[in-house]
């Protein structure tokens, strides 16, 4: 009998203790589900959010017609899911794919006319535009549109604040938050790997031909992206967006050659290969001369992280398969 009353009673432990794991999972489930609710609950309309040049804009509903003025824009917007209220985009902007037959609102210059034609709830500037079309935001507003200016992101922190206030300003909250974790998680995965190296290689990055070859210095998103990979940018002693001095970089003697212009230059790789003076270096010697998507590398948007992906393989090539 007492063996009996141990049995029973090792099985009451083993109930109880499955009840309240099942209880505590149900627990963990509503508190998810109540976080996924209050978070789409945040936004409701009229929304006033402040935008990058610290004006007020208050979007009346979700917007169900959107124009963007940028590609990072567009790129967030259709990562967001909003394909469908995309009216209106750039001359430039090629991605996604659907982005291309969306209707087109201008280049260099923006056909304001076009846009109010459109009919948009929001449009999505961009402070790069912004500081110099005050007239053109203030024509928009004047026709009833609400103009949000997004910031000019120069960091990957920056690049996630602006897919988190587009996901405010159209509603997507959610969607913005699983979109910057998994970018995260691409970082930190990247990141780790990069920590396993051992020898950090000089990289030159050349952002435009020669003979006029200009390149990133400090303080420029390529210059935090090679940081990231755990490579050294041989033009880091100087700020910005460079013109260099060819005989300075020369005899710095880069490891790997980086170009970002093969979208408008025929054969980058081979210009670089033969180019006169430059038999010396490393890079040339060795052929290790790679070409990158321009705009996975330079576009603030969700491809950010493929862009620094593309890097590491261009010049980790053997640790980044």
């Amino acid at each position: 009998m007492k063996k009996l009353y141990s049995m029973l009673l090792v099985v009451l432990l083993i109930v109880g203790v499955l009840a309240g794991c099942a209880e505590k999972k149900d627990q963990v489930n509503e508190e998810n589900k109540t976080s996924v609710e209050k978070k789409t609950a945040e936004i409701s309309y009229p929304l006033t959010l402040t935008d990058a040049t610290k004006t007020k804009v208050t979007i009346e509903k979700k917007p169900e017609k959107i124009v963007s003025l940028i590609p990072s824009n567009t790129e967030i917007v259709f990562a967001l899911g909003l394909d469908k209220e995309v009216v209106g985009v750039t001359d430039f902007d090629n991605y996604p794919e659907a982005a291309t037959k969306k209707e087109k609102i201008g280049g260099q210059e923006i056909n304001l006319e076009k846009i109010i034609s459109l009919k948009p709830d929001l449009v999505l500037a961009h402070a790069s535009w912004a500081s110099n079309s005050e007239a053109g935001i203030q024509q928009l507003k004047d026709a009833g549109i609400a103009v949000f200016v997004v910031n000019d992101a120069q960091n990957f922190d920056q690049i996630f604040d602006s897919i988190d206030i587009i996901g405010k300003a159209t509603g997507e909250t959610v969607k913005a938050n699983e979109i910057i974790s998994g970018m995260k998680r691409k970082l930190e995965d990247i990141k780790a790997k990069a920590a396993e190296i051992k020898e950090k290689k000089k990289v030159f990055v050349e952002v435009s031909p020669a003979p006029e070859i200009y390149t990133p210095g400090k303080n420029t998103f390529m210059d935090q992206m090679l940081s990231l990979i755990n490579a050294e940018n041989i033009a880091n002693d100087q700020e910005g967006w460079i013109k260099i001095d060819q005989e300075a970089m020369i005899k710095r003697n880069p490891d790997v050659i980086v170009t970002t212009y093969g979208y408008y230059v025929k054969n980058p790789v081979d210009q670089v290969l033969t180019r006169k003076g430059w038999e010396t270096v490393n890079a040339v010697k060795n052929k290790q001369v790679v070409d990158v998507d321009s705009d996975r590398v330079t576009r603030s948007g969700p491809r950010i992280v493929e862009g620094v992906e593309d890097l590491a393989k261009a010049v980790y090539p053997e640790v980044f398969k």
